[in-house]
C-alpha cells in the first residue's frame, strides 16, 4: 500500500511538472543565438582603412553637433527614423561602417550596429573600441 501511494505521488509530481517542461521547451525554440552586432575595431586600425570607412556617431544629436569625427554622420536610436535615410543614401557596400558613442561602457554604438545589421541588412559593421574618447586621445 505504501509503495503504491509512493508511485502515485511520483506520478502526480511528474504530471504537475509537464506544463512547466512544455513551456521551457517552447521558450527554447524561440530563443536563438544571434551573431554579435559588430566586431570591435581600434582607432588606429579604422584610420588605416582611410576613406573606405563610414563613421557613424551614435551619441545624442547635441553631442554630435558639439564635436564629432570628421565626415561622421549622426545615427542614434532616439532619432533613428529621421537619421537613417541620409545614412543609407551615403552608404556604399565597398565601405566599412564604424559606429562610435561616448566611451567603452556606452552601449549605444552596439545597439545602432545591431539595428543596422538586423533592420537595414548591412554588413561590415564595426564598433569603435573606446568610442569618442579613444578618438580624442589618439590625437585625431
Amino acid at each position: 500500500m505504501i509503495r503504491e501511494v509512493g508511485r502515485q505521488a511520483v506520478l502526480l509530481a511528474g504530471l504537475a511538472l509537464l506544463p512547466a517542461l512544455a513551456q521551457a521547451l517552447h521558450l527554447h525554440d524561440r530563443i536563438s543565438w544571434q551573431p554579435p552586432a559588430a566586431d570591435e575595431v581600434t582607432v588606429s586600425r579604422a584610420k588605416e582603412w582611410g576613406d573606405a570607412v563610414m563613421w557613424l556617431d551614435a551619441r545624442p544629436i547635441d553631442d554630435f553637433n558639439s564635436a564629432h569625427i570628421p565626415r561622421a554622420l549622426p545615427l542614434n536610436t532616439a532619432d533613428w527614423d529621421s537619421l537613417l535615410g541620409p545614412v543609407l543614401n551615403s552608404w556604399s557596400p565597398a565601405r566599412r561602417i564604424v559606429v562610435y558613442c561616448s566611451r567603452q561602457s556606452c552601449d549605444a554604438s552596439r545597439e545602432v550596429a545591431r539595428r543596422l545589421r538586423d533592420e537595414a541588412g548591412l554588413k561590415n559593421i564595426y564598433v569603435l573600441t573606446g568610442g569618442w574618447e579613444a578618438w580624442q586621445e589618439s590625437g585625431k
